[in-house]
């Protein structure tokens, strides 16, 4: 059918009744399969026209919001950064060059490159260096930079080049940072290194105090026997010597025999002279138990990092656990079961400070327990690099919760109340045992409680 204006419109096209289509002498002889097929295509293309009129916004949208991502980071950039063509025409700035130079980004835009630097010579400079390196980029190179107030400012620059899709150069990136601030930042590096330094010293002399502490407390205990014997010996010599001065000067003043007699009776010069050898013997031998403390108490706190000899491993278990044991409870128990002879070479100081951190460490892990106890053994132990001595230090503890197992050495790991511990101990044992060559490892033993094994070669194996 036709309206009055010779337009033709099909029944049931109500969806593109806002575009008709122009009546065509003899096109109702291709029947109304040809005018559906045709209507239909205009669906399709108007559908399609729609689609990719959705898909052109949302690529829009998404490209305004990739520029503005990347005009915020330039903006927020503290470092210079210039962007030039292969001409070495500036095509992008950011805010810091704008602040550096004083001038607008419109005006810095289009000028070329070497107009910022400071002078003839810079920029002589910098033009060689660009075209000799610009295709393999530059790094650190200092160069001056006219600043805000027309004064030189060396400036650290580096330039990477850029390149389109299809891999052609287009130009360079150069970013720069005064040097001066480098300096400031690099000086406030400084500083804070040797503070890091300083403070690790102190926690570590800290640390050594503390262990140096647990060791006098033993040695007082130890001192104490060997002090009161040759105090109790001196006192019987003063006595003695009294007496003997009274007797020989009854002697020098020539009285009777039947006086000398029964004053040396009255006085037990005779019990007095058998005395006198074994209470000297007894005093030498305090003092020289005295010294024998002494002098391992020297080797424990002197700093012999470089001192490497053969020493009993086993002797310097036993007097660990001997002088840990004279500070710690009665109820505390430690039992050791060491082969005669396991030597191994390095510091016996060092090596002494290893064994009093376990042995300590066992002791506060059991505090809690009835009947606490340690178990030391030692055994040989046959490896392709030579043969070994290990060494197990396995308590009756609660054991060592298992997310604690991974942190066990590193510094400053502890589970000890604030005021208790440094987190230190174990992590200066570890460092300890691995330059002498040795291996630590901690876990939980199935029989219960926490167990240290140590390994280190023997002296025989140990190359020195």
């Amino acid at each position: 059918m036709r309206d009055g204006k010779n337009k033709a419109v099909r029944p049931g096209t109500s969806a593109v009744s806002a575009s008709p289509v122009p009546y065509i002498e003899g096109l109702d002889a291709l029947g109304e399969e040809a005018w559906i097929e045709v209507i239909r295509k205009m669906d399709e293309v108007y559908n399609d026209l729609l689609q990719y009129e959705v898909a052109l916004e949302e690529k829009n949208t998404a490209l305004e919001e990739s520029q503005q991502f990347v005009f915020s980071v330039l903006a927020s950039m503290s470092d210079i950064l210039v962007v030039c063509d292969r001409s070495g025409r500036i095509e992008v700035v950011n805010q810091a060059l704008v602040a550096f130079s004083g001038k607008p980004e419109q005006t810095l835009i289009g000028t070329p490159l070497f107009d910022l630097f400071a002078d003839a010579d810079a920029r002589a400079n910098a033009e060689r260096m660009f075209a000799h390196h610009g295709m393999k980029g530059l790094a650190d190179c200092e160069l001056p930079l006219r600043g805000i107030d027309g004064a030189a400012v060396p400036v650290s620059l580096n330039c990477t080049p850029r390149y389109n899709h299809r891999g052609s150069q287009m130009g360079m990136v150069i970013t720069g940072r005064p040097v001066g601030e480098l300096r400031k930042a690099y000086q406030a590096l400084r500083e804070a290194h040797e503070d890091l330094k300083r403070t690790q010293q102190q926690l570590l002399h800290s640390e050594k105090m503390a262990s140096l502490g647990r060791l006098v407390a033993g040695v007082a205990h130890e001192l104490n026997n060997p002090i009161s014997f040759v105090l109790g010996n001196t006192h019987a010599l003063q006595r003695y010597a009294q007496r003997l001065e009274t007797y020989l000067a009854a002697i020098h003043a020539g009285k009777p025999a039947a006086d000398l007699e029964e004053l040396r009776k009255k006085l037990r010069i005779d019990h007095l002279l058998k005395d006198l050898s074994p209470l000297i013997e007894g005093t030498v031998e305090g003092a020289e138990r005295t010294r024998d403390i002494v002098d391992s108490l020297k080797r424990f706190s002197a700093v012999d990092r470089n001192e490497d000899r053969p020493f009993n491993l086993g002797q310097v278990i036993e007097q660990a656990v001997h002088w840990v044991t004279k500070a710690a409870a009665d109820k505390f128990k430690v039992d050791i079961t060491l082969p005669e002879d396991i030597t191994v070479a390095g510091s016996p100081g060092q090596m002494q400070q290893v064994m009093m951190n376990l042995v300590q460490n066992a002791c506060d892990a059991t505090a809690e327990e009835a009947k606490p106890r340690l178990e030391i053994t030692a055994r040989r132990v046959h490896h392709a690099e030579g043969d070994q001595v290990e060494v197990n230090f396995r308590d009756n503890g609660p054991g060592i919760p298992p997310e604690n197992l991974p942190h066990l050495f590193e510094p400053f790991f502890t589970t000890k109340p604030v005021g208790k511990g440094t987190g230190l101990g174990l992590a200066i044992t570890y460092g300890i045992v691995e330059r002498h060559g040795g291996s630590m490892t901690a876990a939980n033993d199935p029989r219960g409680g926490a167990v240290f094994t140590l390994r280190f070669p023997l002296a025989s194996q140990t190359s020195r």
